[in-house]
């Protein structure tokens, strides 16, 4: 029996059409199991994530620049609007309260933001959920004390330093969507706890509490 090209053609995109399909249902279930529960979006997903990296950086860069400065390596700050201010914040008894120079300490902070942004895939919210709240840590409550350091230099030293202010204004960015998947990881382990199930397992991403939750 002879079979026309037609046919043969409308057998072919009939499979590709099913396969095609396939595909796209296993990626829309895939895409729902990294969703949260009543969340309209992946708070673990890289497109919130990256952009928090890639200011994680910035903020270590010029923290680490300003931290070079207060140990002497360069001699030199860039300051554009307040003069002789930097100088003034930098070298200032506030920002050598403890042993290590603030700026370094801040460095210190902005690259565990990144390296705690970096780790995990797109269901860390309930695969790491112990990475999701030591970033949330990193972000959130040490971000507010860089804040509060910047709000301490009118009142403390009665000078101003720009990159100092665009350390705090980068802290205060990170913070809210930081605070989301946090959020979401918590909301992870109350459900846990509500099933009787073990939160310290869940945790530490226990892999048989995550498919009892599904």
């Amino acid at each position: 029996m002879r079979v026309s090209f037609h046919s043969l053609l409308s057998i072919v995109n009939l499979n590709l059409s099913q396969e095609i399909g396939l595909l796209i249902e296993k990626h829309d279930m895939n895409t729902a199991t990294q969703i949260p529960p009543a969340w309209q979006y992946n708070p673990s997903s890289w497109a919130q994530r990256v952009p928090l990296v890639v200011i994680g950086f910035l903020g270590f860069c010029i923290a680490l620049y300003l931290g070079m400065y207060q140990l002497h390596v360069i001699d030199n700050v860039w300051e554009p609007f307040f003069g002789d201010g930097s100088k003034k914040v930098l070298n200032s008894e506030l920002s050598r309260v403890l042993p290590v120079p603030d700026a370094i300490l801040g460095a210190l902070g902005y690259l565990l933001d990144v390296v705690t942004g970096i780790i995990g895939g797109t269901k860390r919210w309930k695969t790491m959920p112990w990475m999701v709240i030591v970033f949330g840590i990193a972000v959130g409550p040490l971000g507010l004390v860089s804040v509060l350091l910047v709000i301490a230099q009118p009142l403390l030293v009665d000078a101003w330093c720009t990159l100092c202010l665009i350390t705090a204004v980068l802290s205060v960015v990170m913070i809210s969507p930081a605070m989301d998947e946090l959020l979401a990881s918590l909301q992870y382990l109350q459900r846990v706890k509500h099933r009787n199930l073990s939160v310290a397992k869940a945790f530490w991403g226990n892999k048989d509490i995550i498919q009892k939750m599904l």
